[in-house]
């Protein structure tokens, strides 16, 4: 049974969590009908996500959604039919918070998504992704079984959350109503399905503050959003930027308030503007679901992580008694907080927090659904989206029955359990490469965009202090165009500025540079310029170039690329293949605080 597969501890490893996620969707499979086939689960008692007390019926599923709730319904001719006597079925569960980023547990998207739909999370919302990452992503999952994946365009201030590592492409910064107002009008036609702003820069107090958005921003960011038919969801930390959320109407805030206790002033506001609460408090937990404790449990950022994780339960008590909904989200992705699992602890936490098991799940399935505006799921309902959970136990009396998973269904079709078969791109961990053209870019498309079609975007050092740049194209004599950056570098050892080039839409599929030889294009420019190629499970490559201030041509073949070491660890670099990769830098660097610049023309493989 899935449910022998399914059960987890708190003392599993994180990679010992990800590996029975895994084996969940992919090693316990069988066939299973189509989404279109009838679908008749017979006498399971039924949680329908109302405030109904659990009931014994048959649930008949037609087409995807759900046809018929009743005792001794008739199976249609050639239905599939599950005997569920002595199980319990719910709607499927929400996360509202998650990032699909390849540096979280798992890593690739049909991994995630074979952990979501293992623990029974049938709707996600994605905050990681830049919006030219939104259709190739769409287009990647419809052709696996997964979650419904819903994506957030992610808005900042300079310097902000979110905006600190991120180039303006994934993340819009903003710090004036007229700037959030133009924000939204640019991401409003990548067609995303709500917002996401990071309003509050406090850091826990365990690092250096970024900066925060005031709120007449925020106010214009959300009416602007409304105006446009999106939800705002917000990343807010504090009680004072919280009563701010509350006043600019912001649909939710996406994580806990932890500073100090809410007060009667933001209950009266979250009342008065609609604001529901998603304290993803699995990324708060002192001891993560996937982390160790300290070394020293005196350690100050434990002792204060600790301190904030105490406000944040009391205070989703203190909002759910208040009558202000609550809704499931973890943040997973994050350290310590791997997907499925984080969301199936996270009711666990709300639990803990002081809701009991009916109000927590509720919390993940109809109170998630309604805040989301999505309708036509979240209960057990004639008429509704068939994405069903089916487990052992009673989980509105113990909420870690959860955990005993016998089947899962999104949109009628069965993705978890006795009798699955996943589609073979639910056990690849990435799309196939494809061939591209030589040419990059001779920067003659007037749209800004690559000639491969692909959205160009700058990209400097991270944090707090960041070195500024200015990329435009310009004229090139009697040649032309050419793309022009001038930075001036942070103050951090190793700055660097420069441009990326995405290789396919959205640096989502890879491509193969099988059939090259090596990269050529004219530059010139002053201070240290790299060439970095990026793959797969960030993999990267590079290749110092000698530049001064005349135009030459320059040949990197690509037995010259170097493999660089993992992202903030050490260690061999990776060999190059050439069939993996994403994205293609030029970058310069220098002393810190100097001036550096280049201009590139006619990139292309030879």
């Amino acid at each position: 049974m899935l449910a022998a597969c399914m059960k987890t501890t708190r003392e599993n490893s994180t990679a010992l969590l990800a590996a029975a996620l895994l084996l969940l969707a992919v090693a316990c499979a069988q066939p299973a009908g189509a989404a279109g086939d009838a679908l008749l689960i017979r006498g399971a008692t039924v949680f329908d996500g109302t405030a109904n007390a659990p009931f014994d019926a048959d649930v008949l599923v037609e087409d995807g959604r759900i046809a018929a709730v009743g005792p001794a319904l008739e199976a249609p001719a050639g239905a599939t039919v599950v005997d569920a006597s002595g199980q319990a079925l719910l709607p499927g569960l929400f996360d509202v918070h998650t990032h699909w980023t390849p540096n979280g547990v798992p890593a690739t998207l049909p991994e995630i998504a074979n952990a979501y739909i293992a623990a029974g999370v049938t709707t996600v919302n994605d905050f990681h992704q830049a919006p030219e990452a939104y259709a190739p992503r769409r287009a990647w999952l419809a052709d696996i079984a997964t979650p419904d994946v819903r994506f957030a365009a992610r808005i900042s201030t300079p310097l902000g959350h979110g905006a600190d590592w991120a180039d303006q492409a994934t993340t819009r910064w903003v710090n004036s109503p007229e700037s959030a107002r133009a924000a939204v009008d640019g991401v409003a036609a990548y067609e995303p399905d709500f917002i996401k702003a990071f309003t509050d820069g406090w850091r826990y107090s365990n690092a250096a503050d970024n900066t925060s958005m005031d709120e007449a921003t925020l106010t214009a960011l959300v009416q602007e959003a409304h105006a446009k038919g999106l939800e705002v969801l917000t990343h807010t930390v504090t009680l004072e930027r919280g009563k701010q959320a509350a006043r600019a109407g912001v649909d939710v805030i996406a994580h806990s308030l932890q500073d100090a206790p809410v007060d009667q002033e933001l209950i009266d506001l979250m009342r008065e503007h609609g604001t529901r609460y998603a304290p993803t408090l699995a990324v708060y937990e002192p001891v993560k679901l996937a982390g160790k404790p300290p070394a020293d449990p005196a350690d100050k950022a434990f002792v204060q992580r600790t301190r904030n994780f105490a406000n944040a339960l009391a205070n989703v008590r203190t909002l759910h008694e208040a009558g202000i909904p609550v809704m499931l989200g973890t943040d997973a992705g994050m350290p310590g907080t791997p997907h499925g699992a984080a969301t199936v602890h996270e009711l666990e936490l709300l639990v803990q927090a002081g809701l009991s098991p009916a109000d927590a799940l509720r919390a993940g399935t109809s109170a998630s659904a309604a805040a989301l505006g999505l309708d036509d799921r979240g209960t057990i309902a004639p008429g509704k989206r068939a994405d069903l959970l089916l487990v052992s136990g009673k989980p509105w009396e113990t909420i870690g029955d959860i955990h005993h998973v016998e089947r899962v269904y999104v949109a009628g079709r069965q993705v978890a359990g006795a009798g699955t078969q996943l589609p073979p791109g639910n056990a690849r961990t990435a799309l196939p490469a494809q061939r591209i053209d030589a040419l990059v870019d001779d920067f003659e498309n007037a749209a800004g965009r690559t000639a491969l079609d692909t959205l160009r975007t700058d990209e400097a050092d991270g944090g707090n202090d960041r070195s500024t740049q200015v990329t435009e194209v310009i004229a090139r004599e009697g040649e032309g165009h050419a793309l022009s950056m001038q930075a001036w570098l942070s103050h951090k050892e190793h700055a660097r500025a420069g441009a990326l080039f995405p290789l396919s839409r959205g640096a989502v599929a890879p491509v193969d540079l099988r059939g090259y030889r090596g990269l050529r294009m004219d530059i010139r420019g002053r201070g240290g310029v790299q060439v970095e190629f990026r793959g797969l499970a960030d993999a990267r490559w590079a290749s110092e170039l000698d530049v001064g201030p005349q135009w030459r041509t320059v040949e990197i073949p690509f037995s010259r690329l170097e493999g660089l070491p993992p992202w903030r660890s050490e260690g061999p670099g990776p060999k190059w293949s050439g069939n993996d990769v994403l994205q293609l830098g030029v970058f310069a660097g220098g002393e810190p605080g100097s001036k550096v610049w280049f201009e590139l023309d006619n990139i292309r493989f030879y």
